[in-house]
């Protein structure tokens, strides 16, 4: 199976506790997650091997970090450590339906310097030598801002010149961008670099405003780049798959128990990507991707306990 690398942030999370205090669900779990983060743990347990590429504090919860990924079979040999430096936080907030509304205190997250030291990126380059795919979201471009987003465009581009391949979610959450016009310049720099680009149509729509209000608008607007595979993720409408001229239409599982929709759309890339790096059809790779949504939007959090993730699936 194909090596992976994942680019991004973890942090530190806060999640609504089932524990019930004084009759009401004001407790907090807390526990340790990111969008990348998240996709790079669900793809080791679906027997990928992935490298992650963070930048993390010399505090007790970054050691935590550490000791989680590793259990997970995760290689953390890229994971670059900065004193005196902490974890950025987010608690996440949820609605009776289980749909999630996050609130972040990340402005000093050692992950926002992420490319922005050239020793640092020239230890990447050799430590990625023999991997074939990098994974990187619209989040990791935000957080990291315009000089490291300059940085990380030249670093892709050296891996793709090497043979190597660019998984792209575009992840867009509009509250990390100083604008939307920083935003969509941004993801087009990085979108004509897309082998493969994993999107969630609502996230694209309130990207690029009233260029997609809706399906027809968005298969135009990716015809413009030379992404070899584009993956559209509509909540519970099928997942749609674009090769070219090609499509094809995947039915997502009614989930009657939906809890917490934090990280669908980070475990369905996980599960895609799983089943494409071992060369099967986009189908089937959607099929997985969508079971392993529906596993998670079941509990509470990014990450679930290993067992119960597996044991779902």
């Amino acid at each position: 199976m194909a090596k992976i690398a994942c680019i991004g942030e973890v942090m530190i999370e806060l999640a609504s506790s089932p524990v019930l205090y004084r009759g009401e669900a004001k407790l907090k779990t807390l526990a340790y997650a990111g969008d990348t983060y998240n996709t790079v743990v669900s793809l080791t347990r679906l027997g990928v091997p992935a490298t992650y590429i963070t930048r993390l504090g010399d505090d007790p919860y970054s050691d935590a970090i550490l000791d989680n990924l590793h259990e997970e079979g995760v290689d953390v040999q890229s994971v670059i450590r900065q004193q005196g430096m902490v974890p950025g936080l987010y608690m996440i907030h949820n609605s009776d339906d289980g749909e999630r509304e996050f609130f972040y205190w990340r402005s000093q997250a050692p992950a926002r310097q992420l490319f922005h030291h050239h020793d640092e990126i020239s230890r990447w380059e050799k430590e990625l030598a023999d991997t074939e795919w990098i994974y990187l979201s619209g989040i990791t471009l935000a957080i990291i801002g315009e000089a490291g987003r300059q940085n990380l465009q030249t670093f892709i581009q050296r891996f793709r010149q090497r043979g190597g391949k660019l998984a792209f979610d575009s992840n867009y959450r509009p509250q990390l961008w100083e604008n939307v016009q920083e935003a969509q310049a941004a993801m087009r720099e990085f979108l004509s670099l897309t082998d493969l680009a994993l999107l969630t149509l609502e996230d694209e729509m309130l990207l690029w405003g009233k260029s997609i209000t809706g399906l027809a608008d968005a298969r135009k607007l990716y015809k413009t780049y030379a992404i070899a595979e584009i993956v559209l993720k509509r909540g519970p409408e099928d997942v749609l798959i674009l090769q070219g001229e090609k499509e094809m239409a995947v039915p997502v599982m009614p989930v009657k128990n939906i809890v917490d929709t934090t990280a669908a759309g980070d475990n369905f890339n996980a599960g895609y990507l799983a089943r494409r790096l071992n060369g099967d059809s986009p189908e089937a790779a959607a099929l997985q991707g969508n079971r392993c949504a529906a596993v998670i939007i079941q509990h509470r959090g990014g990450v679930i306990e290993r067992e119960v993730f597996l044991a779902a699936l």
